[in-house]
């Protein structure tokens, strides 16, 4: 495959009149439709404005290259423009951008295009020919001048393989003159998150940069199609100095005790002479590798809060999997089961339902853990997994040192603080063990650190867990005595209260007083239930609901789940709703407080019953009102819906 085999005469639009960078996306992703590449243009854009909010994807020297890869794509492909006048891309060099391509991937697993890509990258760090392409006067010419400069590059890497060959079948030639000086020798690794552009051209450049000062280098390049040119140990072992250039985290075991120069690919693109000249003079730090996967992408200043979203986040997505799975499981068991034959047991009156329910609770049992061990494993790596997923199991179980056993969970808020207490509990270990001799460096990951960072979180959530059974005692003090003064400020109450911690302190108090309230077998017993699973249900419907309407306030893998949320919440599933909450608590938990508190108060209003303590959709038949309780739900999962889109930002991935 050529790189005309993925550009179009008509996906190229030469001397193109724009104003800015929106209208320059705008007319790239016109010619990607034209050439037939789109499913969706305006998902596509998305995906491009994402990466772009990333950092622009302008490489200097008058170059930009948006790029994206999405479902919206349905043919891999490039579009290109020229505009001699230049317009503000956000260059690193400040430099006004004359000469575009973007590119299109589609999200699937087919990447034979993306060796294409990568050769067009290298391509274009030959500031000869982006002139030549500057200067074309027609789209034909322009096809012209990438197929020769192809053409080219393909000649020189045959002649050099034969050469390569070659040289290998000859023995080496015995001297008895005195050996040359050596020469310096470089290896480097270079990744950007989506393995398209960047990666490449990075790797290009330091490529071109050695060959010009005649320093050996070889570059493994991390792309999106697996990785290329991998260096071998050997390699490893021979090099002088290792020049890291990565925007994700990568593999670093294999770099112990070497010279390392960590930085970004940006920096690798706009300054591979000054990175070298480090490596030359020995400015560099001698990488010690702990058992861990080190992060390159540390080297790339972070605001402390971008670094917490991203060790969220972290969580957030490993986590996501056992909600959804393990929600439609139980969604299932209330599908499959009898209602009439113990309503306080619906979901388990079955062999069957049981079942399902039992291998969903299983899935949704591994969710705190996981969210908390991930957590901790973004902020120290490999050893802080362990200590994350103890803390995250006893922010479930609510384990404390009177009660070992557990009876007061922190649930999906106290897993927070475990994961990011776990993860910063690790690095203080480590810091304390760097004073430790280098001859307990092989026991420190797989003793020390999990040991005293177990320990460590065990005595943090067995201090937090008794506070939280406080809490819970103090509110349901409160709402008892609530319970004889306005039923609908009590329904609010409760409400929000099953939309503010999901499984926590406050939602696991509202529901056991609207479960023990349907023991008093009367009215306004059953009303409070009626209003703790309305208000429960609220939250993934509200999520749901957003992701559909806003979609540009979540991420492509929120959008795609979004949809699973109808079903949780349906089900009376409030825990669908936690990933979210989780990766954006300051906006996405009063959005939904205040839409399940307005569910809630309209449920007591409209003086709607309950008898059954779970359920969802499926107990409906046996809810009093139940015409006006759908009513209530409506309208607070719209009212949260709608908080939503106005507090929430739009999402950078």
């Amino acid at each position: 495959m050529k790189i005309t085999d993925l550009l179009k005469k008509e996906g190229i639009a030469l001397n193109a009149d724009v104003a800015d960078q929106n209208a320059a996306i705008d007319k790239l992703i016109e010619l990607h439709t034209k050439e037939g590449n789109l499913s969706d243009p305006e998902g596509f854009k998305k995906a491009i404005l994402e990466r772009e909010a990333k950092g622009s994807t302008a490489i200097g020297m008058g170059i930009a290259v948006p790029h994206g890869k999405s479902a919206a794509v349905s043919n891999a492909g490039l579009s290109a423009m020229t505009v001699p006048s230049g317009i503000d891309y956000k260059s690193l060099d400040k430099a006004p951008s004359k000469l575009f391509f973007m590119i299109a991937a589609p999200d699937t697993a087919a990447d034979t295009h993306l060796e294409v890509l990568s050769k067009l990258m290298t391509l274009l760090m030959d500031q000869n020919f982006s002139a030549k392409l500057l200067a074309a006067k027609t789209p034909e010419e322009f096809l012209g001048i990438i197929d020769a400069k192809e053409a080219e590059k393909d000649k020189e890497a045959a002649a050099k393989k034969q050469a390569s060959n070659q040289s290998k079948k000859q023995a080496p030639a015995k001297k008895k003159e005195t050996a040359p000086e050596k020469k310096l020798k470089l290896v480097g690794v270079t990744a950007c998150p989506t393995g398209i552009a960047h990666t490449f051209m990075a790797a290009e450049a330091l490529e071109l940069k050695a060959k010009e000062l005649g320093i050996d280098i070889k570059v493994e390049k991390d792309g999106s199609g697996g990785a290329k040119d991998v260096l071998t140990q050997t390699e490893i072992d021979e090099a002088d100095a290792v020049i890291i250039a990565c925007d994700k985290n990568i593999e670093m075991g294999r770099f112990d005790g070497k010279n390392v120069i960590i930085t970004s690919t940006k920096e690798a693109i706009h300054s591979p002479a000054g990175l070298i000249d480090k490596a030359k003079k020995g400015e560099t730090t001698v990488y010690h590798h702990t058992g861990t996967v080190a992060k390159a992408s540390d080297a790339v200043d972070e605001s402390i809060g971008r670094k917490a979203y991203k060790h969220l986040m972290n969580g957030v997505s490993h986590m996501l999997p056992f909600v959804i799975g393990g929600g439609i499981l139980i969604a299932i068991a209330f599908l499959l089961d009898d209602y009439s034959i113990d309503p306080s047991n619906f979901g388990s009156n079955t062999p069957v339902a049981a079942w399902f329910k039992t291998i969903g609770g299983a899935a949704f049992g591994f969710m705190l853990p996981i969210l908390a061990g991930f957590i901790a494993q973004s902020i120290a790596d490999r050893p802080g997994l362990a200590v994350g997923f103890v803390g995250g199991l006893l922010a479930s179980t609510g384990a404390t040192f009177a009660s070992p056993g557990g009876d007061v969970p922190s649930a999906f808020l106290g897993a927070l603080v475990a994961g990011f207490a776990g993860g910063y509990i690790v690095l203080g270990i480590r810091k304390i063990c760097d004073k430790l001799p280098a001859a307990l460096e092989g026991i420190k990951p797989v003793l020390i650190y999990p040991l005293f960072g177990i320990l460590c979180i065990s005595i943090v959530m067995c201090l937090i867990n008794p506070i939280v059974g406080a809490l819970n005692a103090w509110i349901s003090n409160v709402l008892t005595g609530m319970s004889n003064g306005s039923i609908i400020a009590l329904g609010a109450l409760l409400g929000a209260m099953m939309a503010t911690d999901m499984g926590g302190p406050l939602n696991k108090a509202a529901y056991v007083f609207g479960t023990a309230a349907l023991a008093n077998q009367n009215e306004t017993g059953y009303m409070i239930m009626a209003a703790v699973m309305v208000g429960g249900m609220v939250p993934p419907i509200a999520i749901a609901l957003a992701t559909i309407i806003f979609k540009n306030k979540f991420t492509e893998a929120e959008r795609k789940s979004g949809p699973v949320n109808f079903i949780m919440g349906l089900c009376f599933i409030t825990e669908g709703a936690i990933p979210y909450a989780a990766a954006d608590p300051l906006h996405v938990i009063p959005s939904l407080l205040v839409g399940s508190g307005v569910a809630g108060a309209l449920s007591m209003a409209f003086r709607c019953t309950l008898m059954a303590p779970h359920g969802g959709i499926f107990v409906f038949p046996v809810v009093g009102n139940v015409g006006m309780y759908l009513v209530a739900l409506l309208i607070g999962s719209a009212v949260g819906c709608l908080l939503l889109g106005i507090l929430k930002k739009p999402v950078q991935e």
